[in-house]
């Protein structure tokens, strides 16, 4: 693993945990009223998106566990469509998906 794809891991991480902090607590009728929210989750998990740009092909297929298309097609969706994006769909990824990406990305670091 290079610096630029470590550095991009712990980045990502640093997301997940920020969004782990926004949604604490929050039912998903709390979460789809809350605009502030919102916008930070969905800003959080496009940066997490766009931040396998930096990962090499290598270091994607070595660590294919993890989904990395379509971290980039939830990231694309949400750039190019934002009023579209559906909202329980994000709440799922955040309550499903990023608890399991965050263990993986913790055990590719170690």
């Amino acid at each position: 693993m290079n610096d630029k794809e470590y550095y991009s891991l712990n980045k990502m991480l640093s997301y997940i945990e920020k969004i782990e902090r926004y949604t604490y607590s929050l039912s998903f009728e709390e979460f789809s009223c809350n605009d502030i929210v919102v916008d930070a989750t969905i800003f959080s998990i496009s940066q997490i998106g766009e931040l396998v740009k930096n990962l090499s092909d290598a270091f994607q297929q070595k660590y294919s566990i993890i989904k990395w298309s379509v971290i980039k097609g939830l990231r694309n969706k949400i750039v190019h469509d934002y009023e579209g994006i559906n909202l329980y769909m994000i709440w799922i990824v955040i309550k499903k998906d990023l608890p399991q990406l965050k263990t993986n990305l913790i055990q590719i670091l170690k």
